[in-house]
């Protein structure tokens, strides 16, 4: 073989100032192969272009035997290398692939001869060349010295000896197989970059690496794979990406023209836009107090809720004094019981089944069955809360005899505490009123336990907003003002802004309900469980789905809940609270039909007949319409008719006859 010096072009398994290492094989599609020699890398000039040089692949690297041209260039450059001024040698590569720290593969496109290497172990350093696409590339120093030879030089071509019984590494090594070579270097090049990086690949792309980010990413090539040729050809060249740009203003459309010069990944350069909320968020109105209403609210295992209670809040239901032979009176107490029916609720909700089918980055199904549930629960502690708003002449209407809103409940059940208030009252005195309202109308509350505060949030800003004399906060968390307000939590409803209600001609604006939720039972026995149906609309391709459940609610206690309003005045000059008294709910109690009887010694009527009479007033009202006797001369009859305190009968008493009627009465 003929040449004019020969040398090491590259070496493998030298370890780069960052870790980096060159296996074994790297540049072995390069073997046999003749590229050209230039001076310093030059080789965009073609008077740089000194010669060539025939690249042997070998255990150790790549070996390079480089004959000098007869431009002056190349004469020069001879003479240079002959005189020893020269003694590197450098490489252009490109197609660079790394595993890890590992540079698996490349392509070797020139070797240049340099002034000197850059260290004593081999560097890579990045580079940049116009008009190429890729970023695989390097220039790639040795180090090494070259070596002058002859045609009939007998130079150990390897460039290095050892003596005859001297077994070296390198012995040991050629003695394994392909695949033991490439586990042994795999191991090796694990464990320098674990020593070098600390384990962290990642590490490697730190400012002092040269060449760290012209690879791009680990490479995606499997050393153990049968198949260690990568597709070169399917490289877009810069004539075809102009021509591309070009067809695409011609299409209107850049994707188009991408895929008719053939590019199949077409992801890659017009990825879809990918949706970070999985499944999507619902624009809803704040849910959190349904929650915790559903939460707090108690619950019977019957649908049909009844209430009854013993008035002994009269002076007769008082225990007595006794004295020595007067008689022992009765205890006389009024029964209230109050029946509540229930109602069907529900949701109806349908998809087109094209959705539902085409619809794959989630369960659609499950989605708008979640969002039915939370909708049906949000309708039902609203309608108990407050009521459902609607209209009484809307067909959607939750009746409130089955659902009874505890705003609106009857006096015997919520206290109602109504602050007039002057039309000059600023926000800031509207929220100190309404604190000592919800003080001062705790008098007549028989709630259970302690309960919590439902409220709009502008009610709650307002009142954390209070400062004293000095500007300072008075309430510095809702903690301080729960506690100020003898509750035990506040709860925002946003349900609740804007609430009014017409009492009377006088419009009522609700500022806050107290309540124990505890005192409030949400009926529903099986059959009224919640239930999800669906079916297929055959016709309108779209499936249909239905949840509903069968409940009823009220309160169950008597004065277990307190109802804060407020009214604007014209004639008012400073707020004055108004709180419903115990004695105005029962007269209510009686009005709505919740007194059934009273117990204990009965009334008596006395009265004498003239022969003429029929008609005769009673002192009381009797109690349900009931009377317990009635007698004409010390015989009982039943021949009589009454309406409420008159007592008719047939055909009039005889005279002087004694009359006696004995009824109880609310």
């Amino acid at each position: 073989m003929k040449y004019d010096f020969a040398g090491w072009a590259t070496r493998n398994n030298i370890r780069c100032s960052d870790g980096r290492i060159i296996m074994q094989d790297a540049f072995k599609e390069c073997d046999g192969k003749t590229v050209p020699l230039v001076w310093n890398h030059n080789h965009a000039q073609s008077e740089q272009v000194l010669g060539h040089a025939l690249l042997e692949n070998r255990s150790e690297g790549v070996y390079a035997y480089c004959s000098f041209n007869d431009t002056p260039a190349g004469r020069n450059s001879k003479e240079l290398v002959r005189h020893g001024d020269v003694v590197a040698l450098s490489i252009y590569a490109n197609r660079l692939q790394q595993q890890g720290s590992n540079v698996m593969h490349g392509a070797i496109r020139e070797v240049s001869l340099v002034l000197a290497g850059a260290n004593p172990g081999a560097f890579i350093e990045d580079v940049v060349r116009h008009g190429e696409l890729i970023n695989d590339e390097a220039k790639i120093y040795t180090g090494e010295g070259i070596t002058l030879s002859h045609a009939d030089d007998d130079t150990n071509q390897n460039g290095g000896s050892k003596s005859d019984d001297e077994e070296t590494v390198q012995d040991v090594y050629n003695t394994l197989n392909d695949k033991q070579k490439k586990v042994v270097q795999f191991l090796i090049g694990a464990a320098v970059e674990k020593a070098v990086k600390g384990g962290d690949d990642d590490d490697a792309n730190d400012d002092d690496a040269k060449h760290s980010d012209s690879f791009g990413g680990d490479m995606k090539y499997n050393m153990f794979a049968g198949d260690t040729e990568n597709d070169y050809d399917k490289v877009i060249t810069h004539s075809e990406m102009m021509a591309i740009f070009a067809d695409g203003k011609r299409m209107g459309s850049l994707k188009a023209a991408a895929l008719e010069h053939g590019i199949e990944q077409i992801d890659w350069l017009f990825p879809e836009a990918k949706n970070l909320d999985v499944p999507p968020t619902w624009i809803t109105r704040p849910q959190e107090w349904v929650g915790t209403f559903m939460g707090a609210v108690g619950h019977s295992p019957f649908s049909r809720v009844k209430s009854m209670f013993a008035n002994l809040t009269e002076d007769e239901a008082r225990a007595r004094g006794y004295i020595k032979g007067h008689f022992k009176k009765e205890q006389v107490f009024s029964l209230l019981r109050r029946s509540t029916q229930p109602t069907t609720v529900y949701k109806k909700q349908k998809l087109d089944r094209d959705d539902v089918t085409d619809i794959t980055d989630f369960d659609v199904v499950s989605w708008i069955k979640g969002e039915m549930r939370g909708q049906l629960d949000e309708e039902i502690a609203r309608a108990a809360l407050v009521g459902d708003g609607r209209d009484p002449s809307d067909e959607d209407k939750i009746d409130e005899l089955n659902i009874r809103p505890i705003w609106t409940d009857a006096d015997l059940f919520t206290i109602k505490a109504l602050i007039t208030l002057p039309q000059t009252t600023t926000e800031n005195e509207r929220a100190k009123v309404f604190i000592r309202s919800c003080i001062k109308a705790r008098k007549d509350y028989r709630g259970s336990g302690k309960p919590a505060l439902y409220t709009t949030e502008d009610m709650l800003t307002s009142m954390l907003l209070i400062e004293d004399l000095n500007g300072r906060i008075i309430y510095e968390s809702e903690e301080k003002l729960a506690t100020a307000l003898r509750v035990s939590k506040i709860v925002t409803v946003p349900v609740m802004e804007g609430l009014t209600r017409t009492v009377d001609g006088v419009v009522r604006h609700l500022d806050g309900i107290i309540v124990n939720l505890a005192d409030y039972k949400i009926g529903a026995d099986k059959g009224g469980a919640v239930n999800m149906f669906d079916d297929f609309d055959i016709d309108y391709n779209a499936q249909k789905y239905l949840i509903e459940t069968r409940c009823s609610g009220a309160l169950v206690r008597p004065f277990s809940a307190i109802a804060v309003e407020s009214v604007e005045s014209a004639s008012a000059t400073a707020p004055t609270l108004t709180v419903g008294t115990m004695t105005e709910a029962f007269v209510e109690a009686r009005v709505l039909g919740y007194t059934t009887h009273r117990s204990g010694t009965p009334a008596t009527d006395n009265f004498t007949g003239d022969g003429s009479t029929t008609a005769f007033t009673l002192t009381h009202s009797p109690a349900g319409g009931d009377l317990v006797s009635v007698t004409v001369d010390g015989t009982e009859t039943t021949a009589y008719s009454l309406s409420g305190t008159t007592l008719t009968f047939g055909s009039a008493p005889a005279n002087a006859k004694a009359i006696v009627v004995k009824y109880h009465y609310v």
